[in-house]
């Protein structure tokens, strides 16, 4: 197998024929002068040829030095060209950001969010993939991935940006025909809509401050695999629901939907901004992640963990 090319010593070796010095290259270059010298010598004893010709005085290029500057010269500016667009990509607003989240917050909650961060940075470019199943961020290229959990430890860096109740939820015309449950045992007496990809399935788990844990296996009429899908039946008094706040808010305050079990909460899960190991990341996917914490913050269905209620920029 051959041996990559030297392209350091190659940029160097450019450097010290615009140049004319050792010295000058290394200043320039922020190297030391042995440096330069070892991959001038490095590349000499690869090549089995002097580049330079070299005098107390002055250097002077070989034949070799000469037929070999051009390409050599391309080399350094090609590395100081992609090194000049990535630093600008990194530290300017503008680029990609390719972003994973949920389908039914992407559609409810994030999308009406978007216009005004693409306002605000017309070179950013949103590149955003909605589905209810967890994308592999580093396999699938993402920048960050916005996931409603209580996320287990893993190499991901997560920056929760608040909590997301899990609400019982029916409408009136529900109640009036079937009652309204008291205790989580009564909803093996009631119809359920269910969530498909839920983590507890049809055992739907509930605490109260005074008895405890309670798990009710539920009757379920109907499953979908997004949640949004599950709000037609619900208006129509088709079922019960375990809902995520930022679903049901709007109906709740309408009256359209009401919560049952007055004292009984099932789990409250978290709003969290995941992205792929390494605290480093472009401005416009920084930029992109503190705008849309700023956003989710104020949201009325929002519940800021009582750290972030108190200090709300510290995320």
């Amino acid at each position: 197998m051959s041996k990559l090319p030297d392209l350091e010593a190659w940029a160097i070796f450019a450097k010290v024929a615009e140049t004319g010095s050792f010295a000058r290259t290394a200043a320039e270059l922020a190297l030391s002068q042995a440096t330069v010298s070892k991959a001038i010598t490095r590349l000499e004893g690869r090549m089995k040829t002097s580049l330079f010709h070299r005098t107390s005085r002055r250097m002077a290029l070989t034949d070799a030095g000469s037929s070999a500057l051009e390409r050599a010269t391309r080399i350094l500016q090609e590395g100081e060209a992609v090194e000049a667009d990535i630093t600008d990509r990194s530290t300017s607003l503008r680029g990609q950001i390719r972003i994973a989240a949920p389908m039914s917050f992407g559609i409810a909650r994030l999308s009406p969010i978007l216009p005004k961060f693409m306002e605000m940075h017309p070179d950013v470019e949103l590149n955003l993939h909605f589905a209810d199943e967890q994308v592999d961020l580093i396999r699938d290229r993402f920048d960050l991935a916005l996931r409603i959990a209580n996320l287990s430890d893993s190499s991901l860096i997560a920056r929760t940006l608040c909590k997301v109740r899990i609400l019982l939820v029916g409408s009136p015309a529900y109640f009036e025909r079937y009652g309204h449950p008291v205790h989580p045992r009564d909803l093996a007496q009631h119809k359920g809509l269910q969530y498909s990809l839920a983590r507890y399935g049809t055992s739907w788990r509930f605490r109260h401050a005074r008895h405890g844990e309670y798990t009710q296996v539920m009757p379920i009429q109907m499953q979908v695999n997004n949640a949004e899908a599950l709000q037609p039946a619900l208006l129509a008094g088709m079922g019960l629901a375990l809902q995520p706040s930022f679903l049901v808010w709007q109906e709740l305050r309408d009256g359209s939907l009401q919560t049952a079990m007055p004292g009984w909460e099932a789990d409250v899960l978290s709003l969290n901004i995941v992205t792929p190991p390494g605290r480093t990341r472009p401005a416009r996917v920084q930029a992109f992640m503190d705008y849309a914490a700023q956003q989710f913050m104020n949201e009325p269905w929002a519940e800021l963990p009582p750290q972030l209620a108190e200090n709300p920029l510290a995320v």
